[in-house]
């Protein structure tokens, strides 16, 4: 394998074109054949209703090289019960579970020569894509859809590895509402928080922390990540957000574990902005961010700083990518090896 050359440590979170992407096609009632392309194009119906009605959901993940020379991918099983659980919601037909880790497995064997090697802070993500393709006028669920996948090598999605980051607590919109679809990776959450994220960084700041939408008074989540607070003492406590508008972030789920593992007290709870400031360390995290350190969350009612990177989310990062990178035992079996 003749590993194509990029410079690994600075690659940032970005779009470059690997060898082969993926697609499949539900017609009929049915899911046809993988199909394997070097086109980077699609080919839709103008009236599809992901362009209309909003039918489209998305997924990442992340494909690793480990320290000896196979590669890893994480948790896909939990990309694929996601991605189904969204499509339940948005009456749209996902892929069966052994369909997207087909899918997953081959894109990235036929992509290997793209996968950063060990240790280079770098991984191979995995955009995985459905999408209503049906061409229909009025507002009703579409009866063919397009499920889709492309790599991409990419560093990390901050400014660098454990690079601090700034928040400012957003007051003048909310990014989903109570009994919505703010728990599923649709595509229109997303184009939702631009105006509101991209006010944040024109002002200096990394993005926006969302509070919920019937009181503003509880967290809810980053434009892009879900959001962590660690209380310490006599035993550190790990807290999250619980709301029904946040979307379940496979990392924050894989920390919880982790932080069970360590000892640490897991508290999945709502949280209301003013204990902002009972936190020793914060941070955000996701498939693409990691784990991001916060070192500063300024609000209307106040600015609230923490050490950044402290100690238990360097350990939380430690453990995590040591689990990815194959130097860590793998006790809960999330790591998904291509043969």
């Amino acid at each position: 394998m003749d590993r194509v050359i990029l410079d690994w440590p600075n690659l940032g979170f970005h779009v470059r074109e690997t060898d082969i992407n993926v697609r499949c096609h539900y017609q009929g009632g049915e899911w046809g054949p993988l199909e394997f392309s070097d086109n980077h194009n699609l080919t839709i119906p103008m009236a599809a209703t992901a362009l209309h009605y909003g039918q489209s959901i998305f997924e990442g993940l992340k494909a690793f090289e480990t320290v000896d020379g196979r590669v890893a991918i994480f948790r896909p099983d939990e990309n694929a019960a996601r991605m189904q659980y969204g499509a339940r919601k948005l009456l749209m037909e996902a892929p069966p579970t052994s369909l997207f880790l087909e899918a997953v497995s081959e894109l990235v064997r036929q992509n290997r020569r793209f996968v950063p090697p060990a240790g280079s802070g770098a991984a191979l993500y995995l955009r995985p894509l459905l999408f209503g393709t049906s061409p229909l006028l009025g507002v009703r669920p579409a009866k063919e859809f397009t499920f889709c996948m492309f790599a991409t090598p990419v560093g990390p999605y901050f400014r660098s590895v454990l690079s601090p980051i700034r928040l400012r607590v957003e007051r003048e919109s909310h990014r989903a509402a109570p009994l919505g679809i703010g728990d599923v990776k649709a595509a229109g959450n997303y184009a939702a928080s631009m105006r509101s994220v991209g006010a944040a960084k024109h002002a200096g700041f990394d993005n926006v922390l969302y509070l919920d939408a019937r009181e503003s008074r509880y967290i809810d989540e980053t434009g892009a990540t879900n959001f962590f607070g660690i209380q310490s003492g006599d035993q550190h406590r790990y807290i999250t957000p619980r709301s029904n508008s946040i979307l379940a972030s496979i990392t924050n789920k894989s920390l919880m574990t982790i932080a069970d593992d360590l000892g640490y007290l897991v508290e999945h709870r709502p949280i209301a902005v003013d204990e902002l400031s009972s936190f020793d360390e914060a941070g955000a995290c996701g498939t693409a961010a990691v784990i991001t350190p916060i070192q500063e969350i300024v609000d209307s009612s106040g600015t609230y700083g923490y050490v950044a990177p402290g100690p238990v989310t360097r350990k939380l990062y430690d453990r995590l990518t040591g689990i990815q990178a194959g130097v860590m035992e793998d006790t809960h079996g999330w790591v998904h090896y291509v043969d």
